[in-house]
């Protein structure tokens, strides 16, 4: 192989060693993208020239005219508002004892509370951190298994990134050029799929092993049908009609993701502000500062504890703002540094260095696509999907759409396939060690009694179902591909 060759498998090594460096990703992955560049025109002006040079900041202008990408700041917003405003809180305390009869209940409510917040937001490490929080504590109180707990916690969270509306997909269908809307609906039975193989793993080990998830007593919660209710009425139905109203105007073609993202951004909001405010003025939701009921305070009172209420509510507002603003921060830094590293590995002749590297081994058509599919696999046991996805993706997704699987799938379904198919994948890279950050998450968060050993023992059956997942839209892309076909053909 000439230089010229060599060159663009060079840049993934400098990427590999920039990484473990420990530098922001975004950084390592511009700064590899500018080396390479310059190294490129020093060595061959033809090769790389300061014209193409003078290009990337035009394509990084880009990213920001792409309306697509306005709905990841709303969905962010969207997600860390449930968080931070107690829905979260309440919706799993509601789980818990709706389910309290059933084998394992407790994680099975977490899985189901894993499964609602992915359709809600696709922010893996705030969910997995929230309901660490939240339902750690409780499901070791009960004697379960430190194992199925932590597995429960962690795979559960991870369905964020797969079921929509997710951060990911929004990201993926602009670097393959692809409708967001048709990438929605291709992943929603593949998600809600493997999020059933999560419940009947839960369901049939607990009762094959019931020491490992004792049952909750029988005073755990309201002990009426009616406190049940009014508890499903304040904590259940209004995150599932505002996941209603977001998916439903997706898959119904009534609204784009962005226009569904800005709905749910507002929904929360003001399901925050009725979850903080008007409830505890109504009495029907404390609030740990308040000392004793609203009604039972004089006029001045109420107004003084109203605007109180008003005022917490605006503290953790901004908070979900500067929250937001955070994580949005990074998402689109990474974002940059990829679109850098994308551009100069192209310019330098790396898709073709790619093609011939696979014609060379013979392969074929799914013998690439096996080999892209373990290669994503391995690599998330060292990286993040923000990472694989922006490294990937603007590589081998030329290549996948040239390629003839015959009659298995339709060729204009192939890309959306291979998209379904990366997304599965990349949900073992939270929970594959040694840096599966799901897992960090977790253990950063979890009482002191939950050893590592105990998270790794705990995540093996999950990442087996999701590999079990992954072969069966791989052999059967009808999985994905049947619902699209249904409500946009």
């Amino acid at each position: 192989m000439s230089f010229e060759q060599i060159l663009p498998l060079l840049m993934f090594v400098g990427l590999a060693v920039g990484l473990f460096t420990g530098f922001p990703v975004a950084f390592v992955l511009g700064g590899v993208g500018i080396l390479f560049a310059f190294g490129a025109m020093i060595y061959d002006p033809w090769l790389f020239d300061w014209a193409q040079f003078y290009a990337i900041p035009s394509r990084e202008f880009g990213i920001s005219q792409n309306l697509i990408l306005t709905a990841i700041p709303m969905f962010v917003l969207m997600g860390t508002m449930l968080e931070k405003s107690g829905i979260a809180r309440d919706l799993l305390n509601c789980l818990q004892v709706l389910l309290r009869r059933v084998p394992g209940g407790l994680s099975l409510s977490v899985v189901v509370m894993g499964t609602i917040l992915a359709a809600t937001t696709g922010i893996i490490g705030a969910s997995v951190v929230m309901m660490t929080l939240l339902a750690m504590p409780v499901l070791l109180k009960g004697g379960y298994d430190k194992g199925l707990a932590a597995g429960s916690i962690a795979a559960s969270g991870t369905l964020g990134i797969l079921i929509p509306p997710s951060i990911m997909l929004v990201i993926m269908a602009d670097l393959l050029s692809r409708s967001v809307g048709n990438l929605f609906v291709a992943a929603v039975i593949p998600g809600f799929m493997l999020a059933a193989f999560y419940m009947i793993y839960v369901v049939t080990r607990c009762w094959l092993r019931p020491q490992d998830a004792p049952i909750l007593p029988d005073d755990f919660g309201p002990s009426t049908t009616s406190g049940k209710l009014v508890m499903a009425a304040r904590s259940f139905i209004p995150p599932v009609i505002l996941i209603t109203i977001v998916l439903g105007s997706i898959l119904g073609g009534l609204a784009t993701p962005t226009e569904a993202a800005a709905v749910g951004a507002f929904g929360a909001i003001m399901l925050g502000f009725i979850n903080m405010v008007i409830l505890p003025v109504c009495g029907v939701r404390e609030m740990n500062f308040l000392p004793a009921t609203f009604a039972d305070y004089s006029k001045d009172e109420k107004r003084q504890t109203f605007i109180a209420l008003v005022l917490q509510y605006f503290r953790i507002f901004w908070s979900v703002i500067v929250s937001s603003a955070l994580t949005n921060a990074m998402i689109f830094g990474i974002f940059v540094g990829a679109t850098v590293f994308a551009f100069t590995f192209r310019q330098i002749g790396g898709e073709e260095v790619v093609i011939h590297v696979f014609d060379s081994w013979g392969l074929g058509s799914w013998g690439i696509l096996l080999a892209i599919m373990i290669l994503t696999f391995l690599l998330g046991f060292f990286f993040d999907w923000i990472e694989i996805t922006l490294i990937i993706l603007p590589v081998f997704a030329p290549i996948i759409a040239q390629l003839d699987f015959g009659a298995h799938v339709r060729p204009e379904d192939t890309v959306y396939w291979f998209a379904i198919l990366m997304a599965i994948n990349l949900q073992t890279s939270f929970l594959t060690p040694p840096f599966g950050f799901a897992l960090f998450y977790l253990k950063a968060t979890a009482p002191a009694e939950v050893k590592i050993q105990d998270i790794y023992r705990g995540i093996i059956p999950f990442v087996l179902l999701q590999l079990t997942g992954l072969a069966l839209v791989l052999t059967f892309p009808e999985i994905a591909m049947w619902l699209p076909r249904q409500l946009l053909n």
